[in-house]
């Protein structure tokens, strides 16, 4: 596996420059800085590289100046700051026919611009994911899956490749997402008690979310700890799928299933793998959705006498292909026949840990890895 990859955003983001600005959110540490100097063509002291949180750059934006002469600039984590979208627009309208614009952040940036559409058609907007397999290699190997399976997709813990720098790197994300982010975009008092909620995550992935088990846990209500739970949404802490249904089913309807950006932490090799598959999945929607412009849903196949598979993936309101995770080389679930006959779900993949491939009654039984090449996962 390589030190550094070719991250899958760059080309799209290239060619979306030349005609809008473009917004890139994602994770904490995801790799948005390393892409956007790729884009530069230099590091972090580049005279087009703009950081709110840097107090000099801040000093300038806020007086309404730029760096001369720069045919790219980089505005991150400006979200941070309440007045961001008129600050933009006003750079993009009086220099935006002669200098392009990304604007980058570790928070969902199609939410921080809800109240005004003050720039409405001037921006694409992208969301970078973590590395997956699709990215580390055209032909991954069992020791490519091995490793992202255990230090997960961020690049740092990724590429180290080594317990006690994913140790490390793991603790410092949460306190700095939970005491610096948090703080930074949102108005939440029991900070503390938001910790001890992430904490819990890990434990419940691949589950039907029980917020009530959580409302008891923090002794706290359960408006507060839905809201919790959006607000680590927005921050790319969790992901939460809904139930598909169809009319041939008896479909749960209200009940989540959670997932983390960063799987490595959850404990269980299957529910980790589980994870690792719903962001793969996840990463593939984003990406079709962000550069195709489809309408694009993750969802699981659940009813109401508790048979399901675990992901389905829907285009404009189609079903396209079911997924279902076995660490094992297992035979297909007895779930996928009775879905099949009933959903109009045309394929059905089961996939696993090993080396298998092979077909059972319609179903596609292979190894995760031939799955992402094959259906070109990016």
């Amino acid at each position: 596996m390589p030190d550094t990859i070719t991250r899958y955003l760059g080309e799209p983001i290239k060619d979306d420059l030349a005609r809008k600005m473009v917004f890139v959110g994602g994770p904490r540490q995801v790799g948005k800085t390393t892409l956007a100097m790729m884009l530069l063509g230099g590091g972090r002291r580049h005279p087009g590289y703009l950081n709110w949180d840097d107090t000099r750059a801040r000093q300038g934006l806020l007086r309404g100046e730029l760096p001369a002469g720069q045919k790219l600039i980089v505005l991150d984590e400006v979200h941070k700051f309440p007045g961001w979208r008129n600050l933009v627009k006003g750079f993009y309208d009086t220099q935006g026919d002669r200098t392009s614009f990304l604007v980058t952040g570790s928070a969902r940036l199609d939410h921080y611009r809800k109240g005004g559409d003050s720039l409405q058609g001037r921006y694409h907007y992208y969301r970078l994911h973590p590395v997956t397999l699709g990215e580390m290699s055209a032909d991954p190997t069992s020791d490519d899956l091995r490793t992202l399976m255990r230090f997960g997709g961020f690049p740092e813990p990724l590429f180290a490749n080594n317990e006690r720098t994913w140790r490390r790197w793991q603790r410092d994300r949460v306190s700095r997402v939970v005491y610096e982010d948090l703080r930074d975009l949102e108005n939440v008092r029991e900070v503390a008690l938001v910790e001890l909620l992430v904490e819990a995550l890990p434990e419940r992935v691949g589950s039907p979310l029980s917020v009530q088990s959580l409302r008891e846990d923090l002794q706290v209500a359960h408006e507060t700890v839905e809201r919790w739970l959006r607000i680590l949404e927005r921050l790319y802490v969790c992901f939460r799928i809904p139930p598909f249904g169809a009319p041939r089913i008896r479909a749960v309807k209200k009940e989540k299933k959670l997932y983390l950006w960063d799987w490595s932490g959850v404990p269980g090799a299957g529910a980790r793998f589980e994870n690792m598959v719903a962001s793969h999945l996840l990463k593939l929607c984003h990406h079709v959705e962000d550069t195709q412009g489809h309408s694009m849903e993750l969802r699981f196949i659940r009813d109401t006498d508790r048979r399901e598979v675990d992901f389905v993936v829907i285009r404009d309101n189609r079903p396209l292909f079911a997924v279902e995770c076995k660490s094992g080389e297992k035979a297909p679930s007895s779930a996928i026949g009775y879905f099949r006959q009933r959903t109009g779900i045309a394929d059905f993949y089961q996939v696993h840990l090993g080396e298998r491939d092979y077909l059972s009654g319609g179903t596609r039984v292979l190894p995760f890895r031939t799955f992402c090449k094959e259906l070109e996962l990016p």
